[in-house]
């Protein structure tokens, strides 16, 4: 007999708790249309919410048939073009097969009278979600070899052929830095909840220094390692999660928010990095090392212009955080703390902005 962990009753998963209150649904009602429309399900259905996923609500459903992950769009008034579900079960479905580790993704429905939005339904792949970026408790070694399963995955998705596989409308493959940081700045502006002046001198950098694009790839658009799945007992990625965010776009945006943590400080509660830790003595390459390892993986011969991707990649972030808070003070973010983030959204947008004053 296993015993469960703290806070968490036996035949419950670890990382989930009771459904929060804003994002409660009519459980019978999605019973009776999985019965009618996913294959081979048989309930009785047992709810639970994940804690983490700040956009878009996350639930682990226990059935006689087995377990499945349900993603949904969030209550209340959201921006236009957030929240996209559809595009996530478009990619891994798209995905799936190809080399790129990926859940199986079994239905999307759209109809809003099932649980009052959009949802769709995955697998449940059992592994460890990593969220801390230190990998506390791990042998130097294993930490190693757990960033270049990550380095790996990533080569791996930019790697994937979107032509052949059918997304060219999957997103506009050219002038993808101008058109995010259009799309960034007016979710900032949007949903804005004060001002910050680092915040806009980034803005108005990032506009005027607009560096030439490699060739589109499909860009995951989160790729960090708490959207990671690995296996329970290996250094080995069993999927990439979360792609609400993904899009055709330029594969060193994604490799730039990949390698924030460098510049971010380890142990923050929300922007959690390796700033004033020992990387050697951890095990965990540094940056130029980590960026080598994906030039090898992907074949490329160096990474221009690393200073712009990786200010932009921090004013986005700084403009998606900052949507989270907004959305937490009108009580619609799916994430019991999203009210960190209103101090962490400033310290984003701060450390882009110092690294432009010290180039």
């Amino acid at each position: 007999m296993t015993n469960a962990p703290t806070g968490v009753n036996a035949g419950e998963r670890p990382g989930t708790t009771p459904v929060r209150g804003a994002h409660r649904f009519n459980a019978a009602t999605l019973e009776k249309y999985l019965n009618g429309h996913l294959k081979g399900f048989a309930g009785p259905l047992v709810i639970r919410q994940f804690e983490g996923g700040q956009s878009n609500p996350t639930y682990h459903l226990k059935a006689a048939s087995g377990a499945y992950v349900l993603r949904k769009r969030p209550p209340g008034k959201l921006l236009p073009s957030a929240h996209a579900i559809d595009r996530e079960y478009k990619i891994m479905t798209a995905l799936e097969g190809s080399g790129v580790p990926v859940p199986h993704a079994h239905l999307y429905c759209e109809d809003e009278t099932v649980i009052g939005t959009a949802f769709y339904i995955m697998d449940y792949i059992p592994g460890r979600v990593l969220a801390d970026p230190l990998l506390p408790g791990m042998a130097p070694e294993e930490r190693a070899a757990i960033y270049n399963a990550m380095n790996d995955a990533l080569a791996r998705l930019h790697g994937f052929d979107w032509q052949a596989a059918g997304l060219s409308d999957y997103g506009k493959p050219d002038n993808y830095l101008a058109r995010q940081l259009a799309r960034w700045t007016r979710q900032y502006e949007a949903s804005r909840t004060g001002d910050l002046p680092a915040m806009d001198s980034l803005r108005d950098w990032l506009a005027a220094n607009l560096p030439p694009e490699d060739p589109a790839r499909i860009a995951h658009g989160d790729f960090r390692i708490g959207n990671l799945m690995y296996h329970a007992d290996e250094p080995r990625v069993r999927a990439i999660l979360d792609w609400e965010l993904s899009t055709l776009g330029a594969p060193l945006c994604d490799l730039a928010f990949n390698c924030m943590t460098y510049h971010l400080p380890a142990g923050h509660p929300v922007s959690a990095g390796f700033a004033g830790a020992d990387l050697a003595a951890l095990g965990i390459p540094g940056e130029a090392a980590y960026l080598d390892a994906y030039c090898h993986y992907t074949g490329r011969d160096g990474i221009p212009d690393w200073t712009y991707y990786m200010a932009f990649s921090l004013y986005r972030t700084a403009a998606i955080q900052q949507g989270v808070y907004a959305r937490a003070l009108q009580g619609n973010a799916s994430s019991s703390h999203a009210r960190a983030f209103g101090e962490s959204w400033q310290l984003v947008a701060r450390t882009g902005w110092e690294m432009i004053e010290r180039r």
